[in-house]
């Protein structure tokens, strides 16, 4: 389930970081280069999603809610 997630993250990092449409919770980390022209951003997309319940009483055993909780980053090129 965590793989899908995490695909399914990056394809939706990748879309934004083309579109240029980004979401309140994206994020973007600037990486800075001697040339100013060469500079690149990343756009880092998150997502959490619960996980459906299997073993009953799981979630109560291990004292916590379960999910999944997946990054996506994309490169983002500067062209300011």
């Amino acid at each position: 389930m965590r793989d899908a997630e995490s695909l399914a993250v990056a394809n939706e990092a990748s879309t934004r970081a083309i579109s240029g449409r980004f979401l309140q919770s994206d994020e973007e980390a600037s990486l800075e280069s001697r040339d100013r022209f060469s500079n690149i951003s990343l756009l880092i997309a998150s997502r959490s999603r619960a996980i459906p319940e299997l073993i009953p009483g799981l979630s109560q055993l291990l004292g916590k809610r379960l999910e999944t909780d997946v990054k996506g980053i994309a490169i983002i090129e500067n062209t300011r």
